[in-house]
Parts: structure tokens; C-alpha cells; sequence
């Protein structure tokens, strides 16, 4: 009898009552049957972390052992943000590749040259994303996977099922999402979370895994690549790809989320502090985080010296917010990652992304409203002082005693 052996897992008193593994396998394999086998064409929704990479390994481990039918197709859309932890990337590409050799269509989805996060930062001079203007999701993922399901609809010639890897208990949010959804659009969490999404759309949507525990998580990717594991379980064969188990660098103890190299949006990178401590040549790339914080500062950045209009006329009421970053900013932001990915030896700008932001610097590239930059007359520094210039029903202006420029420069 083989221990098993989850991730941090304590026992409990109910044990007998909980969903076990097998329990969790067959309710997936169910949903796969009831919703995936509508349609002919299968796409799985691919970010290398945890849970994607369990979904994609359980699909295919599904399929290869005639569990549920094959689909005509199956595409396995990797969603490269160019910014991902290097072993989380490096796990995708292993994966990808023999995707590939089991016949199986993988592809990379890359944002569009203007709209990578470095490019689209340092060379239009976009400040670093933050909670507020959170520009990278939409610039770096979402954009992408949507042209590419298009792509694939029109390939298709057919409405598809896009299959994700969304469980619940990964965040308040989401499980709120979640259960909104179970009641409205016809949207099913008894076996899998499905999402009938309308005739006129392109693929409707399913989540296997949404009942899986986080342990079930770590098992699948931990221990069951192995034949002899499975079949210890009560099953012919694992789903063999070894290597997943790497992920766990990222995650740590299991409860860290993974996002991007020195994510904007996290208070606490946790996923890179744990690879680091696994790989301690990649410690540079703890900088990253302290000079987006810096970036951000008025004295990187422009500002309005009066309030901005609106199209109709008007005065946009926060019109002497701080704006894009200064040709200077860029130009330090520039030589600070490269030299940062120099000594960590990873691949955060490449030779085609430096030659454009070198162009659009070149051609004085500046975000929509910011045209011309700092030759503008009513464009300054943004750590100079200003009167605080308020808009009353967007058409009067006040002038308020505060000077806006020396807390943000601080």
C-alpha cells in the first residue's frame, strides 16, 4: 500500500466524508463526458501554472486512456507573457513540446510586438501597472487569447468548448463569479463548472477541475505521471510527464499565487522569493519590483500643468494626474533591466524588443493625450510644485491652496 503523501495536508476528524482523489477524477471525467463530447473541437487555456498544467496533463491523460472520446481536434494555446517565472516557463516549453510529439496541436500566443510589457512600458513610456491601471492582464493575456480563439473559431468553421483550469477556493472573487454564474446563463458546477456562452459566440467554457482541493493539485502533478502509482490507485497508467512536479519551485509550501517577475500588482512576491531560494543565480531578478516602484515616482514622470479637456470641452476632473514616463525614465529603466537580466542570466528583453523601444523613442512615442511630451507647454515634470487646480461641473476651475508634486516625489 502506497502513503500518500499531499502537500501539507492534515487529516481531519471527517476524512470518510470528504471527496478523495478517486471521487475528484471520476466527477471530471464525467464533465468531460457530459459538455466536452458536444463538440468536435477541443482548446485548453494554458498559463503553466499549477492548475493549468494539471488540466491540460488530465485531459490528455483522459483521452489516452479512452476515458472520453477523442475530439477531433485538441489545441493547447499557451499564453507567453514574456514575463513568466523562468521555471515556470521552462516546465511550459518541456510540456509544450511533448504535447507535440503526442501528436497534439500547441501553440505559443505572444502579445503583439508594440504591446509586450516592456515595450509597451519603456518604449510608449506607459507607467508600471498598478491595482488602479491595470493595463498588463488585458495588454498580455486576455488580447492574445482572444485573437487567437478567433483564429481558431474561423479555422473551425465551428463553435468549440475552451477548456480552463479555474477551481474554486483560489480566490473570494473568483468563487463569487463562480456561484453568480451557477445561476444565470445556464452555467453547471455539479461536474465541472460549464458555461453555455450563446449560438452567436465562438466556444462555450468548462473547468474539469473546479472541485479538485489544492492537495488533489499537487498529487496529480507530484505522483501521478508514474505507472506504477496509477496503477497502485486502481488505474492502467499516469499521465507521464515527470517534470511537473518543477512547478512546486515557484509555490513553495503551495500557498503562493504566481504571476509575472516582480509583479506590479502583488504587495509580496512570494513565488519569485521561493525561486530564488531554489535558485540563488537568479537574486538579481529581485530588482525588478523595487524599480517599478521607483518608475512610478513624480520625478519619472510628466504631468498636466492645467486640467485636461474631455473631448466635449470639458475638464476632466483628476487632469493633473501624474502621466507617462519621461524619455530619461525609459532610458534608466532601460539600462536597469537589461543589466538586471544580464546578471541573472534570463531573457526579460530580447534583441527584437530593445530595437523597438529604441524606435519609438527615436519617432517620440507618447501614450494617447500625451503627444510631444515634454515640449508640450502644458506638459511639466511631475515632481515640480503646482497650484492644485480643482474642476467644479467640469467647465469652472479653482485654484486650491495645496501644491500637488512633493508628496508623490517622496
Amino acid at each position: 500500500m502506497i502513503e500518500l503523501k499531499t502537500a501539507n495536508r492534515q487529516l481531519s476528524l471527517w476524512e470518510s466524508e470528504r471527496t478523495n482523489m478517486g471521487d475528484a477524477i471520476d466527477l471530471s471525467i464525467a464533465s468531460l463526458k457530459a459538455y466536452a463530447e458536444r463538440f468536435r473541437h477541443w482548446s485548453i487555456a494554458y498559463s503553466g501554472g499549477k492548475d493549468s498544467s494539471a488540466t491540460v496533463s488530465f485531459v490528455v491523460w483522459a483521452i489516452e486512456t479512452e476515458r472520453v472520446k477523442r475530439p477531433a481536434s485538441l489545441t493547447v494555446l499557451y499564453a507567453d507573457t514574456r514575463q513568466e517565472l523562468p521555471v515556470l516557463n521552462a516546465t511550459a516549453t518541456r510540456l509544450l513540446t511533448d504535447l507535440r510529439d503526442r501528436g497534439i496541436h500547441a501553440k505559443v500566443v505572444l502579445p503583439s510586438l508594440d504591446d509586450r510589457f516592456y515595450v509597451y512600458m519603456l518604449g510608449r513610456g506607459v507607467p508600471p501597472p498598478s491595482n488602479r491601471f491595470r493595463w498588463c492582464t488585458q495588454k498580455l493575456k486576455i488580447d492574445p487569447m482572444l485573437a487567437e480563439l478567433e483564429h481558431l473559431h474561423q479555422s473551425h468553421g465551428e463553435k468549440f468548448i475552451q477548456i480552463t483550469g479555474v477551481r474554486q477556493g483560489e480566490s473570494a472573487q473568483r468563487d463569487a463569479r463562480i456561484a453568480i454564474s451557477c445561476t444565470s446563463n445556464k452555467g453547471e458546477c455539479g461536474q465541472g463548472w460549464y458555461q453555455a456562452m450563446g449560438s452567436e459566440s465562438i466556444a462555450d467554457t468548462l473547468a474539469p477541475l473546479l472541485h479538485w482541493r489544492q492537495c488533489f493539485v499537487w498529487d496529480w502533478l507530484y505522483f501521478w505521471h508514474s505507472d506504477k502509482w496509477a496503477v497502485a490507485c486502481g488505474y492502467e497508467r499516469g499521465h507521464g510527464f515527470p517534470y511537473l512536479s518543477d512547478i512546486a519551485a515557484a509555490y513553495g509550501d503551495g500557498d503562493a499565487r504566481t504571476g509575472c517577475i516582480g509583479c506590479a500588482l502583488a504587495s509580496r512576491d512570494t513565488a519569485l522569493d521561493n525561486t530564488v531560494k531554489e535558485q540563488p543565480e537568479l537574486a538579481p531578478l529581485l530588482g525588478i519590483k523595487p524599480l517599478f516602484r521607483e518608475l512610478k515616482l513624480a520625478k519619472h514622470r510628466i504631468r498636466k500643468a492645467t486640467p485636461e479637456r474631455r473631448k466635449d470641452g470639458s475638464f476632466a476632473k483628476n487632469g493633473q494626474r501624474m502621466g507617462p514616463l519621461t524619455m530619461q525614465a525609459r532610458a534608466y529603466g532601460l539600462e536597469r533591466v537589461l543589466d538586471i537580466q544580464r546578471r541573472a542570466g534570463v531573457d526579460l528583453i530580447n534583441a527584437e524588443e530593445e530595437a523597438r523601444i529604441r524606435q519609438l523613442w527615436a519617432e517620440d512615442t507618447w501614450p494617447d493625450g500625451w503627444v510631444g511630451g515634454l515640449d508640450s507647454p502644458n506638459h511639466v515634470i511631475a515632481d515640480i510644485l503646482l497650484p492644485d487646480l480643482r474642476v467644479v461641473d467640469g467647465s469652472k476651475i479653482i485654484e486650491q491652496p495645496i501644491l500637488i508634486g512633493a508628496r508623490e516625489s517622496a
